[in-house]
């Protein structure tokens, strides 16, 4: 299987990432996509990249709180996480997205800096891995205008109506630990929706851990959790889920 969304270089794994990748290794978990926000979280991202080339991939991007933290040197950010992205090894632009939970940045600004990542990953030719936050209209309205993107909608926690205009779009959808939660039902309505050529699962690692992992650490071995609620929430078997979703992962990254 593939992990599609983690952050290894957050320091709740950082520091323990031999024995992350050795029990994801023995989860069956073969690969993982490491998110780097920001751009020296990117750059440390690429370097796990290259340590341990065909097992850990990179993306590269300034996410609502990197790109409200670089305030005014926000040009400055994107040149850098240019530059970055045209030496080559990332596989996606982002988590880059819109965030209204925390409002850290005016909502144009955020638009903004999202809709010129999304030219910048038209230009690479690289799909963009999407994070959205209570902002699903505004999302669909920018992706809309932008037909010419393409990849995932990380973390997708939002029910089938909101799954329906992504997918409307041409998006795929990845789910992680919170499609196991008893008060999701929203979120399994939603999965039921989606081709099987259109599903991804992730962990967002170190957070949101599955049941019954939930309270704990997330790793990479817990996507198998996931994968098998999603299995369950479909009425599939998980061998066909995990053959699907580790299909579309290397389809989508071109791992």
């Amino acid at each position: 299987m593939i992990d599609t969304h983690a952050h290894l270089t957050h320091p709740k794994l950082a520091g323990d990432l031999p024995g992350v990748l050795a029990r994801a290794r023995t989860a069956g978990v073969t690969s993982c996509v490491t998110v780097g926000t920001g751009v020296a979280d990117a750059r440390a991202a690429r370097d796990l990249a290259r340590a341990h080339p065909g097992v850990v991939y990179a993306t590269a991007g300034l996410d609502p709180s990197s790109a409200h933290a670089a305030g005014d040197r926000f040009d400055e950010a994107l040149a850098a996480l240019t530059g970055l992205l045209d030496e080559g090894s990332f596989v996606a632009v982002g988590e880059i997205g819109l965030d209204y939970h925390y409002e850290l940045s005016p909502r144009p600004a955020q638009a903004d800096q999202l809709e010129r990542q999304l030219g910048l990953a038209e230009r690479l030719g690289l799909p963009v891995v999407i994070h959205v936050r209570e902002a699903h209209e505004d999302m669909i309205a920018i992706l809309g205008a932008h037909p010419r993107s393409r990849g995932v909608i990380h973390s997708f926690t939002a029910g089938p109506r909101e799954a329906e205009r992504y997918l409307a779009l041409g998006w795929m959808l990845a789910f992680n630990g919170v499609v196991t939660f008893r008060n999701a039902e929203g979120v399994r309505e939603a999965a039921r929706l989606v081709p099987a050529d259109r599903l991804l699962v992730e962990t967002d690692a170190p957070y949101l851990a599955p049941v019954p992992h939930r309270g704990g650490r997330c790793e990479p071995a817990y996507v198998t959790a996931t994968a098998a609620a999603l299995a369950s929430a479909r009425g599939e078997d998980a061998t066909a889920v995990e053959a699907a979703t580790t299909t579309n992962a290397r389809g989508l990254f071109r791992l």
